[in-house]
């Protein structure tokens, strides 16, 4: 059942099929997939923090205003990072493992900085580079720490194929249109001076460098490195994936836990008493705010105010 608090935080994450190497960084991967989520925010006024791509994962933290906006926004890029990665690795197949999970994060700073340093340490804590500046794909950490955007493009693709049909001579270079991801502070650093939100993230990175350097030392562990990284087949297959179970919800505190579930709990009764009295055929049914109905539109949050 989807579900998030009304402008909360929230941790998306997608992975691709069978854990193969598809979102490989290259210059032109990444140039793309920024363009794809940069289009996509600024058609969906998406508040993007932090945004991060490994081989064969991302993540994403976002501030949605309300669920469908999360719905529209995941759908573009994921529709679009797609086609994108099939027309680059020659792949005809689905890209994705699955639908995208998101889970809501608590308004607790301790919550939303914790879920900040998980996102900022991918490559750093897979033993793949040292320093999160050297990853070669996407990773929003010196964006973030300059208070730039970060650069893709965009191509027009029904454009040229409009143009293609009319027999234009024209190459997919001729449509591309360029695009930025804007990033902000996480919803607890809102108000911060932009100085000092630059130095907690600053501290934050430099803390995830020095303990993954602590624990590989100890460890005896090295890192893959970029050559390395660039070498791995795009189709490539590993022979074993590790899952783990993710959690409904991230927390600092048994309290931040028990109002989401509260929350979500409350929202899911509603949801399903109103289903109930549907399948009965009970007209003029309220289904709660932030639902999807079944075969009924979205039913959004009234306006505050």
């Amino acid at each position: 059942m989807r579900w998030m608090p009304r402008g909360g935080l929230v941790e998306v994450t997608c992975r691709t099929i069978q854990g193969r190497a598809l979102l490989r960084p290259s210059r032109e991967l990444n140039r793309r997939v920024l363009g794809v989520v940069g289009r996509a925010q600024r058609v969906e006024c998406m508040e993007i923090h932090a945004i991060v791509v490994l081989s064969t994962h991302y993540h994403l933290l976002l501030s949605p205003d309300e669920p469908d906006q999360l719905v529209r926004f995941m759908h573009f890029v994921q529709t679009n990072v797609a086609k994108e990665v099939g027309d680059l690795h020659s792949w005809t197949g689905p890209l994705w493992a699955q639908r995208y999970r998101h889970i809501p994060v608590s308004d607790e700073t301790e919550a939303q900085v914790s879920r900040l340093r998980y996102v900022l340490e991918n490559s750093v804590k897979e033993n793949l580079v040292a320093r999160v500046r050297d990853w070669p794909g996407i990773h929003s950490a010196q964006a973030m720490l300059e208070s730039r955007p970060m650069e893709g493009v965009w191509y027009d693709r029904t454009a040229l194929y409009k143009a293609r049909v009319r027999g234009e001579r024209v190459d997919l270079e001729d449509f591309a249109q360029p695009e930025t991801v804007t990033l902000s502070p996480l919803p607890c650093w809102r108000g911060l001076p932009d100085e000092e939100v630059r130095e907690l993230l600053g501290n934050l990175i430099e803390t995830i460098e020095r303990e993954n350097d602590s624990r590989r030392r100890t460890d005896g562990q090295g890192v893959l490195g970029v050559k390395a990284i660039r070498r791995r087949s795009p189709h490539e297959r590993p022979e074993k994936l590790s899952r783990s179970p993710a959690p409904r919800f991230h927390a600092a505190t048994r309290d931040g836990w028990r109002r989401l579930g509260d929350a979500y709990r409350e929202f899911a009764v509603a949801f399903r008493d109103a289903a109930e009295l549907l399948r009965l055929g009970a007209t003029g049914v309220r289904f709660p705010a932030g639902s999807f109905p079944p075969g009924m539109p979205y039913v959004p949050h009234q306006a505050p105010g």
